[in-house]
């Protein structure tokens, strides 16, 4: 696998200005006072932590991450500020505990009274759909994340109507505007942050990032996925009392994973109950002396009950039809169906008995309300997203590296996403925790 070296991108953020107003927050500046310190605008991280011995090159600014938090002087005068928030895309526990966080920082913190919520994604700035913004305060989003879902609502599409929206944007004399989403929705933010910047209005664009994938560039662990993993463990228990309840029981589990299967591998790991991970980064054969039916009739015949899960991005060579959905996507097949009806079919052909139980509990754990290990991430995200608007910072998204969150310019986030190295530890841990095969692919000579 190729490595990602910081020399290759630019993590320099960009300002919309000098800052000159004094932030309403009071901490210190001085080490040992037993008071929360302001960040400095010469805290950095580094993004490669392996190092070699000898002499280390030096840093430049533009490889090196720029640390998130308060500053100590603001651009926007907090008492002058619109603040708009937007959800965009599918549904990923913690969206409102983000939107919470946001709007509890803003409000209590600076004293920004002023703060629209967007609903159903960017469609609520089109005007051809009239949707009225949703006033938000603390009274208003002090419960919410208790809730699954998203309190503003949430929509594909609309992202790449650049023109409309900041005419929106400029009517409502927003000052900031927070988009809790995907690569889709953070790739639409940047073309929005452009058209700002062409109009040369003074807007600050910030993403949170949202994919309950975990496969955004950089960023160590996406809100959501946590609490992912969680529900999915109970789903694979339920799999495996049916299946080990059952004659040549076996438990079909399909978990989200369009293109990583970041859910499939931990959720294997914590469960303990897995056999077989399916991920699209591993290819595999299905039939063949060496494929996927091959090793699973043999877990059969001697077990007599196995448990599957499969991500759904697996099988894509022969589902996919190439078009793409309203946010960009590529629209995939079916992989769970698909898998259930062919390991049925072979089964029938080698005339062995089996009973499959197929589930696919994805909308379920999307909806979710976000678990305390998520709540508390949200929580940081959003006060981190709300630190780095007053200051000025534009066409960044948060996100935590190497356990410190940072800013990190939206160009860099999107420019790929992160897959699960088939010959990292990870994936060799659950090979061990499964007893699958390292490959299930023929091989000729």
């Amino acid at each position: 696998m190729n490595e990602i070296k910081s020399e290759m991108f630019d993590f320099t953020v960009e300002e919309l200005g000098k800052r000159n107003i004094k932030s309403p927050i009071v901490m210190s500046k001085e080490l040992g006072d037993s008071i929360a310190n302001y960040v400095r605008d010469d805290q950095f991280i580094r993004l490669d932590t392996s190092v070699s011995l000898g002499s280390q090159p030096a840093l430049k600014r533009n490889q090196v991450l720029e640390l998130a938090g308060p500053r100590e002087m603001l651009y926007f005068q907090p008492s002058h500020v619109h603040a708009g928030i937007v959800s965009c895309g599918g549904l990923c526990p913690g969206i409102n505990d983000v939107i919470r966080a946001i709007v509890r920082c803003l409000y209590e913190r600076y004293g920004v009274k002023r703060i629209s919520g967007i609903r159903y994604g960017y469609k609520g700035f089109l005007p051809e759909y009239d949707y009225t913004p949703k006033i938000l305060d603390p009274d208003h989003v002090d419960d919410i994340h208790k809730l699954g879902g998203t309190y503003l609502g949430s929509a594909r599409g609309g992202g790449k109507e650049v023109s409309k929206i900041v005419d929106a944007m400029e009517q409502m004399n927003l000052n900031v505007l927070f988009t809790i989403g995907g690569d889709g929705t953070q790739r639409g933010s940047l073309d929005i942050a452009e058209e700002i910047e062409h109009r040369r209005l003074k807007i600050a664009m910030i993403g949170i990032p949202k994919t309950v994938d975990n496969d955004f560039a950089f960023i160590q662990k996406s809100f959501g996925f946590d609490t992912a993993v969680s529900k999915a463990v109970d789903v694979l228990a339920s799999a495996h009392m049916e299946a080990s309840s059952q004659i040549n029981g076996i438990g079909l589990v399909k978990l989200m994973g369009r293109e990583s299967g970041f859910i499939a591998a931990h959720a294997a790991l914590a469960s303990h109950e897995v056999n077989f991970v399916l991920i699209p980064e591993v290819p595999f054969n299905l039939e063949g002396y060496n494929g996927f039916f091959h090793h699973l009739e043999e877990r059969i015949m001697k077990r007599h009950h196995a448990v599957i899960v499969i991500a759904e991005g697996v099988l894509q060579e022969q589902l996919a039809s190439g078009e793409r959905d309203a946010g960009g996507n590529l629209k995939i097949g079916d992989a769970g169906v698909y898998l259930r009806d062919r390991i049925q079919k072979y089964f029938t052909s080698t005339k062995i008995e089996i009973n499959l139980k197929y589930i696919d509990p994805s909308y379920i754990i999307r909806s979710a309300p976000a678990s305390p290990i998520d709540s508390i991430y949200c929580e940081r995200l959003g006060n981190a997203a709300a630190h780095a608007a007053m200051a000025g910072k534009t066409k960044v998204v948060i996100g935590l590296v190497n356990n410190e969150f940072v800013h990190i310019p939206m160009k860099a986030v999107i420019s790929h996403r992160n897959h699960v190295d088939p010959e990292s530890s990870l994936w060799r841990d659950t090979l061990d925790a499964t007893h699958q095969p390292a490959l299930m692919v023929n091989q000729f000579d």
